[in-house]
């Protein structure tokens, strides 16, 4: 559009300064000498120019010249032409064309229309007609993906999930059986789950398992500055995946477009609220015999619109969970199956190790691993690669920080402190490896290893857990004689659960079973403003009061643990100082008499 008015305005231009032929610049005294020598054929005498004319070297060929008369004009070159026979032709002076005043103003008007229609372009085209044409996207006119190529056999660690969307295979590669008996299959399923549990996974695998078309947008995608873009967009999604039925359509992050409406203090958001409207509007408009089947997919489902889970639109939810340590080796063993692994039984111990761990996660350890065996240029991912990818993941990458022996020392009388109080306290969690070398955020750690999954935490292993907390501030005020800034992520979890215990889950006498949590913040501000506080002042001081006595006796545990063990602690900070990192057998040997000596004889 900008290019076309470019040229229309040189043609413009070119129309009315110029008539069509080359004119060759030259002085006045120049032209009156070819005048002079007879060269001339015909001359044209404008308000402050003289063009003149002469026949060129080949035929029908003529060259003109134009120069500028000087400013006080020249009566003897009018007497000079008519002495050569020279035909004269006179010029009224030329008025400016109209065109030229609004020549600006179409240049801008041109460059509008252009700079408007490419936006549209890009917000989407082919929807209707006229310059607002290409708002209503066009973008979903075809599936995304005609086949994913992924099927149920490619998602592990969620098998009840995957029960539940199975039974919609076969109402996609068989609608007609369910119409033959009247059965209508939701056409709504919400996933949910935190992120990185495979819930675009899932969806992709439904449809590759019943060899459908997949739609897949985001949620944020219908979101544009113009209100009812969005809108227009749902409209072309569904009716292309009607037309492609049997189909699925998949929408990612549903609750940037489907959260409650009505809530907050600075109003609405039209373009949001209207999207969310069609997107009910459709789900309404399925007639039952159309199989399409919706899946949506959010982290967030406490913030969705009652109207989105009502029975006909998504009623039916599907809970994807963090993987177990079964399901977190099915999901290794899945993304391992490319890669060069030196011993897949090193899958096991790293299952074990990473509780809390999504797909996601675990997948990214392993490309964490591959990078590092990448690094030594082997052609093999060792366990110590694997290792070492985890403790990445879990805490950081290596940090070179320059340590003084005192604070090494301190550092490692904590890090002692945890690992022996892990070590001699009763239905702790096994302990792996302990180290003093500082990763990410963390100076040190030490990690142990669940033998079982915890779905239900015990009041007595809750207690161990606060005890190991504090055990590193502990050792260093029994060690050292003070204590350091080092306990600040200790002492923040150690809180927490305490609170948890005394106000959620009932574990004091004196306060008892009830729930005396502080008022959670709600992602709506309206919503949280208008929660009233359900318990009085004196009782949030109990609260406080027993949280406090918790942790102080936790503290203690600590202390009498690390008291009753202070040579084998000493011994462990020892070797921990000169070793920087100790497996469990090397752990066990510092604390264990037993093992020590049998130990120090394999040493010797």
């Amino acid at each position: 559009m900008f290019l076309w008015f470019a040229v229309l305005s040189t043609l413009v231009l070119g129309s009315i300064f110029s008539d069509g032929a080359t004119t060759t610049d030259i002085s006045y005294s120049e032209l009156k000498q070819m005048v002079r020598e007879g060269r001339a054929t015909s001359a044209i005498i404008e308000e402050h120019d003289v063009i003149v004319t002469r026949d060129g070297a080949g035929p029908n060929e003529t060259e003109r010249y134009r120069a500028v008369i000087p400013a006080q004009g020249d009566p003897a070159l009018l007497a000079l032409l008519e002495d050569r026979n020279v035909t004269i032709t006179a010029r009224r002076p030329q008025g400016t064309s109209v065109l030229v005043y609004f020549l600006p103003w179409l240049l801008i008007i041109g460059f509008y229309m252009w700079w408007q229609r490419r936006l549209t372009g890009q917000l989407g085209g082919g929807y209707g007609s006229g310059a607002l044409g290409g708002l209503f996207s066009g973008r979903f006119s075809k599936p995304a993906e005609k086949k994913t190529g992924i099927t149920f056999a490619d998602v592990a660690g969620q098998d009840q999930a995957k029960k539940e969307v199975a039974e919609l295979v076969e109402f996609l590669r068989e609608p007609e059986r369910f119409e033959k008996v009247g059965a209508e299959v939701p056409h709504g399923v919400l996933l949910m789950g935190p992120p990185g549990t495979g819930k675009t996974l899932l969806a992709r695998a439904l449809a590759g398992e019943a060899d459908v078309p997949f739609f897949s947008t985001s949620g944020s995608e219908f979101i544009e500055v113009f209100v009812g873009v969005g809108a227009g967009r749902v409209r072309k999604m569904f009716e292309a995946a009607r037309k492609a039925a049997p189909a699925v359509i998949f929408i990612d992050e549903l609750d940037s477009i489907g959260r409650t409406r009505g809530t907050g203090l600075g109003g609405g958001h039209d373009e949001r609220e209207q999207t969310l409207n069609q997107i009910l509007a459709e789900l309404d408009g399925f007639d039952g015999k159309e199989a399409v089947v919706v899946l949506a997919a959010t982290n967030r489902p406490d913030v969705l619109d009652p109207a989105l889970l009502r029975p006909g639109r998504f009623d039916r939810h599907v809970m994807l969970s963090l993987p177990d340590k079964a399901a977190r080796r099915a999901i290794l063993g899945i993304h391992a199956r490319k890669l060069p692994l030196s011993e897949t039984g090193d899958l096991d111990t790293i299952a074990a190790g990473t509780p809390g761990f999504s797909g996601a996660d675990l997948k990214n350890l392993l490309n964490e691993a591959a990078i590092n065996a990448a690094r030594r240029s082997d052609d093999k991912i060792t366990g110590s690669d694997l290792q070492d990818a985890r403790d990445k993941v879990m805490m950081g990458t290596v940090r070179t920080l320059a340590i003084q022996p005192e604070e090494r020392h301190r550092l490692a009388v904590h890090e002692a402190g945890h690992t022996a109080v892990a070590y001699y306290t009763p239905g702790a969690d096994p302990l792996h490896k302990v180290t003093i070398i500082p990763r990410g955020r963390a100076l040190g750690g030490t990690h142990m290893l669940s033998t079982e999954e915890h779905h239900t935490l015990p009041e007595d292993y809750l207690r161990a857990q606060l005890a190991i907390l504090l055990a590193g501030r502990a050792a260093e005020k029994a060690l050292i004689g003070n204590v350091s800034s080092g306990a600040d992520d200790d002492i923040k979890r150690a809180t927490e659960m305490a609170r948890s215990m005394v106000a959620r889950w009932g574990m004091t006498e004196e306060l008892g079973p009830v729930d005396l949590r502080q008022s959670e913040d709600h992602p709506f501000l309206g919503q949280s403003i208008a929660r009233p506080r359900e318990h009085a002042d004196d009782t949030a001081a109990r609260v406080d009061a027993a949280v406090i006595d918790l942790l102080k006796a936790s503290e203690a545990e600590a202390t009498r643990i690390i008291e009753g063990h202070r040579d084998r602690l000493l011994a462990l900070v020892r070797e921990l100082e000169e070793r920087e990192v100790l497996e469990f057998d090397a752990i066990e040997a510092c604390l264990s008499p037993g093992k020590r000596k049998a130990g120090a004889r394999e040493k010797a």
